[in-house]
């Protein structure tokens, strides 16, 4: 008997040190959806399980952003080796557009109580209703999708689907009330306690996290920096310059900045072109938009050629993304007000370069000749900052220091005369300068 009651205290006491607390990994969602995120959402998800997490949370707060991304992450959701819980939080975020298609593959949904979810009816790059053959196409496979996650998730399938039809929206209680999400919960710790005990659909996780230790996960620098550069507005630039810095490598060989740069800034720009569904008629535009640029510097258009140049890059940049979902649109205001400024400054480069063609001829062996110089070692006449060598034309000597006038030049010699104004003394018979047209000074 007192061996038994020692066992069952040796029992007692090994129990809590043998149920270890919980993990569990909040994944931070706070960006558009598109290859950058869900790369790092998939890579965090599965982190989560081969680290022993007990569960994963993604906090999340999105517009949305590229359909193809948002099947990944779901898919990812699905295929998760542990429970994937969702939340929309803090207060003021939004779940919205492919954004709620994460929400809904979650095991266990909840919303902050100041937060919405909805709107999630695909829309062109422009922000405006799809053609209509396509629009029923996308729409009916999109309301399918999401009622389909809906329905195996024990959620409103009706809600799910006006979400698509109508771009329906719910705020928090709206969206508990209706049983399109399965809780409220106000803090991270919070949601953890009001899933304590749930048995989730359709894969029967039973949760146990009341107390967890959470800890974060967040986009890496890296990440960050590569989802700012997929901006519509942001690639056209980078593809230009990335276009003038290797040509300016080119033109100018040895520099090596401007075309290191400049290639750095077309593998960027080109990298965000793989991502997003560019028109290949805007691409077009654009690189037609440059030549015609660049020819007005070697063609008299009378500014004609740049105008029509600038035209070819507002357009390019405006067509460029018209084949990709909202929000990856082109700012009209902004690609008029970098065509005006890009017009004004290649309008001052041409000007000045039109100026320097006509500009009258300020060096050459032409203009040599009737400068003075001054005579030094061996020879040479130190003239115009430079030193030639140089003879007389009755070929008397040189002395250094002697101010000689140049006559002319006979391929790299000079021929001189003494300086008719300022006489030498250092010329042999001394007194005269000897040289016709010279005075005594």
């Amino acid at each position: 008997m007192r061996g038994l009651l020692l066992l069952g205290a040796l029992f007692a006491l090994a129990s809590p040190a043998a149920a270890a607390t919980p993990k569990v990994l909040a994944i931070h969602f706070d960006a558009d959806v598109n290859p950058v995120t869900q790369n790092y959402l998939c890579h965090q998800l599965s982190h989560a399980a081969k680290d022993g997490y007990a569960a994963a949370v993604i906090v999340l707060n999105t517009p949305g952003g590229l359909l193809q991304s948002k099947d990944k992450i779901v898919l990812c959701e699905l295929s998760a080796k542990l429970p994937v819980l969702v939340w929309v939080g803090p207060n003021g975020s939004f779940a919205g557009s492919a954004g709620v298609w994460i929400a809904e593959a979650a095991d266990y949904l909840a919303m902050a109580p100041e937060t919405n979810i909805g709107s999630s009816t695909p829309i062109d790059s422009g922000g405006q209703n799809i053609g209509k053959d396509l629009r029923r196409k996308l729409i009916n496979h999109e309301a399918a999708s999401l009622r389909a996650l809906a329905q195996s998730h024990g959620r409103n399938v009706d809600w799910a689907d006006r979400a698509v039809r109508e771009a329906t929206n719910a705020t928090a209680p709206e969206a508990l009330r209706m049983h399109v999400i399965d809780a409220i919960a106000p803090t991270l710790p919070a949601l953890l306690q009001r899933a304590e005990g749930v048995k989730t659909k359709p894969r029967g996780y039973v949760l146990h996290l009341a107390g967890a230790e959470i800890k974060q996960a967040h986009l890496s620098f890296f990440a960050r920096v590569l989802n700012t550069l997929l901006d519509p507005n942001i690639l056209p630039l980078l593809f230009l310059a990335g276009l003038a810095g290797i040509g300016f490598e080119i033109f100018h060989p040895g520099v090596v900045l401007p075309g290191a740069l400049g290639a750095v800034a077309l593998v960027t720009a080109l990298f965000g072109f793989s991502v997003l569904p560019i028109s290949w008629a805007g691409l077009l535009l654009l690189l037609l938009g440059v030549g015609l640029l660049v020819a007005d510097v070697h063609v008299t258009s009378h500014g004609a050629l740049t105008i029509a140049g600038l035209i070819c890059l507002a357009f390019g940049s405006i067509m460029l993304f018209q084949n990709a979902p909202a929000p990856y649109h082109t700012s009209k205001p902004l690609v008029i007000s970098v065509a005006v400024g890009l017009g004004a400054v290649w309008a001052f480069a041409v000007g000045k370069a039109w100026q320097v063609r006509h500009r009258p001829v300020e060096v050459g062996p032409q203009l040599i000749a009737g400068s003075v110089g001054e005579v030094r070692r061996d020879g040479l006449v130190y003239v115009n900052g430079e030193l030639w060598q140089a003879r007389t034309a009755d070929g008397e000597e040189l002395r250094p220091g002697e101010r000689v006038r140049v006559e002319s030049l006979d391929g790299l010699v000079l021929t001189v005369r003494p300086d008719a104004q300022r006489p030498s003394a250092q010329r042999a018979g001394g007194g005269g300068l000897g040289e016709p047209g010279g005075s005594p000074g």
